[in-house]
């Protein structure tokens, strides 16, 4: 348990791939504040099981990705009840598919709130506790929509593209600090966010459901298979390892070869 004493804060973890950042965290012993909307019950029920697999305590924070304060008060809570944090996993993500001259501007401001917005919050609020202890671990969830776009999805693939910028530039000033900051661009992985996507997808291009998951989805990826989100969430554990010190600034493509 390598992350025994460690403290992490996993944003958009009450599904998905935030939820195997989650567990894999507690897996190998770290403390563990999630984070995201959902049955309060299922949430506790989550909760938990990550206490009861790490050995050590797991927070559940309410707070609005839209809101800064609220971000900055569960950065303070990390730190106040639980010591940390020593990693942080930006993951909250939205996503909204439409032609760009039809794109409802209040989706655009919340798709860029909180795919990229929330990281930088967190991170500002988190960098101050790491430098004190002269290490920590920046993880942000990236997509293959932060290096290539695909159409109808221009918040989307702004926001990740951004991601992908914030990751350098915190990997900059914070490079002799034993920080690292990196991004993980997972292809198309099977969560609620990317199942959610797939009516407006129908709609607008005029496909089926298999049309969309075999010649929009999948058509992208050479592998032919979705990414896992336990591999992504594999992929950031390794991150955190002593072995990934010298891996900063970088955005780490696992997406089946879309990118190749």
């Amino acid at each position: 348990m390598f992350l025994k004493g460690k403290t992490a804060i996993v944003t958009g973890s009450t599904s998905g791939i935030g939820l195997a950042y989650a567990k894999a965290l507690a897996a190998e012993g770290a403390s563990v504040v999630i984070n995201g909307f959902g049955d309060a019950d299922a949430i506790e029920k989550e909760r938990a099981a990550l206490e009861a697999t790490s050995g050590a305590k797991a927070l559940y924070d309410a707070a609005d990705m839209t809101k800064p304060d609220q971000i900055a008060a569960m950065v303070q809570r990390a730190h106040d009840e639980l010591g940390g944090p020593d990693i942080v996993i930006n993951n909250a993500g939205i996503q909204h598919v439409s032609k760009i001259e039809d794109f409802p501007i209040d989706k655009w401001d919340a798709v860029i709130a909180i795919n990229l917005t929330s990281a930088f919050h967190v991170i500002r609020a988190a960098v101050p506790f790491m430098k004190e202890k002269k290490w920590g671990r920046i993880i942000s969830t990236a997509s293959a929509h932060s290096k290539v776009a695909s159409p109808n999805k221009a918040a989307y693939v702004a926001a990740k593209h951004g991601i992908a910028g914030l990751t350098k530039t915190v990997a900059l000033e914070t490079a002799t600090y034993g920080i690292t900051a990196n991004a993980i661009s997972p292809g198309y992985v099977w969560t609620p966010l990317v199942e959610a996507q797939i009516p407006d997808t129908m709609s607008t291009r005029g496909l089926t459901r298999e049309q969309v998951i075999n010649d929009v989805l999948l058509e992208a990826q050479p592998t032919k298979e979705f990414v896992t989100a336990e591999q992504v969430a594999a992929f950031a554990l390794f991150l955190c390892r002593d072995e990934a010190a010298q891996i900063t600034g970088a955005n780490l493509s696992i997406d089946g070869g879309w990118t190749a």
